[in-house]
C-alpha cells in the first residue's frame, strides 16, 4: 500500500510539473516553476488592484505624489531597457505601470503583478530622499519581475488543489475545472495574495534586485544600508513594511554584500545647469567738435 501511494504521489508531481512552465528569474538566475499563467495572475490581480483604489484615498500632497510617480517611472524605464537587452522583451507586454501614494500612515508599500504599486504616506517619514524611496520601489518593482505572486499562487495552487489537476488532466479537460480552482483560490486569498506573505527567500531576492534595479536607474544603491537603520530604528518588532522579510540585521549584512555588484551598474545621472550670460553693451558717444573759422 505504501508503495503505491509513493508511485501516486509521484505521477501527481509530474502530470503538475508538466502543467506549469519553467521561468528564470532575471539577474539572480534562480528557477522557477509556474502553476499558472501571467494571463490568469494578471486577470485576478487587476481585478482586486481596481477593488482596492476604488477604496483607497489618494494622497493630496501633490509634491510627493509627482515624487512617487517620478521615481517610480524612472525605474520602470531603466528595467524596461535592461529587459530588452537581455532577451526578456517578451515578459514587458505584461507590464502597465502606475505608481499610486495613499493616504494610509502604515510604513508600507506593496506591488501587484503588472506593475501596480502602491506607496503609503507613512512610508515618506522614513526614506526621506529621492535614492531611498527607489530602494522601496525598486524592491517592489523586483516583486512583479520576479514573478512573485505567480510562484506563491503556484504553491497554494500546488497544495491545496493537486487532486482538482490531476482530474482535470486525466480527464483531458484542458485543465478548465482547475482554472476555476485557480480563480476560487485567488478570490479566497484576496488582497494578500500581493499585498504580504511571500516567503524569505523571495523578499531576499526582492531586495537584492531592487538594489541593482535602483543603481541602473541612476540612484546611489549605497542608501539602501541606511535606509533599513532607519527603518529597523523605528519598526520596533511592529510589523509594516516587509515584516516577513529576513531580520534586519540579515537584511543588511546581504545588502553590503550585494553592494559590489550593485555599484557595477550605478552611473549617476547628471543634471546640466544651463547659465545665461548677461553681457552689457556699452554704447560709446562720440562728440566732434566743430570748428567755425571766422572770415575776415
Amino acid at each position: 500500500m505504501k508503495s503505491i501511494k509513493v508511485t501516486l504521489l509521484a505521477v501527481v508531481a509530474v502530470l503538475m510539473a508538466s502543467c506549469g512552465t519553467t521561468s528564470t528569474v532575471p539577474i539572480t538566475g534562480r528557477t522557477q516553476r509556474l502553476l499558472v499563467t501571467d494571463e490568469e495572475v494578471l486577470s485576478l490581480s487587476n481585478q482586486q488592484y481596481q477593488q482596492y483604489m476604488q477604496t483607497a484615498k489618494a494622497s493630496t500632497n501633490a509634491t510627493n505624489t509627482a515624487l512617487v510617480k517620478q521615481v517610480g517611472q524612472r525605474l520602470a524605464n531603466a528595467v524596461i531597457s535592461y529587459l530588452n537587452s537581455n532577451g526578456l522583451s517578451a515578459d514587458t507586454k505584461n507590464y502597465s505601470w502606475e505608481f499610486n501614494l495613499v493616504q494610509d500612515q502604515q510604513v508600507n508599500a506593496f506591488c501587484m503583478p503588472g506593475g501596480k504599486i502602491v506607496v503609503y504616506e507613512g512610508l515618506l517619514p522614513v526614506t526621506q530622499n529621492e535614492a531611498s524611496l527607489a530602494i522601496v520601489l525598486g524592491h517592489e518593482i523586483a516583486h512583479a519581475v520576479a514573478k512573485h505572486s505567480a510562484e506563491r499562487l503556484s504553491n497554494e495552487y500546488k497544495n491545496q488543489y493537486g487532486t482538482a489537476i490531476l482530474s482535470s488532466v486525466l480527464g483531458n479537460s484542458h485543465l478548465s475545472e482547475a482554472t476555476q480552482q485557480l480563480i476560487a483560490l485567488g478570490q479566497s486569498l484576496g488582497s494578500q495574495l500581493w499585498t504580504s506573505g511571500f516567503s524569505r527567500k523571495q523578499e531576499s531576492e526582492a531586495d537584492h534586485m531592487g538594489l541593482i534595479f535602483a543603481a541602473m536607474a541612476g540612484y546611489d544603491p549605497q542608501v539602501a544600508t541606511a535606509f533599513w537603520q532607519r527603518m529597523a530604528a523605528q519598526s520596533s518588532g511592529s510589523g509594516g513594511l516587509f515584516s516577513d522579510h529576513p531580520s534586519d540585521a540579515d537584511r543588511i549584512k546581504n545588502i553590503q554584500g550585494w553592494m559590489p555588484e550593485a555599484l557595477k551598474y550605478y552611473k549617476p545621472v547628471t543634471t546640466t545647469t544651463t547659465t545665461t550670460k548677461k553681457t552689457t553693451t556699452t554704447k560709446k558717444t562720440t562728440t566732434t567738435k566743430k570748428t567755425t573759422t571766422k572770415k575776415k
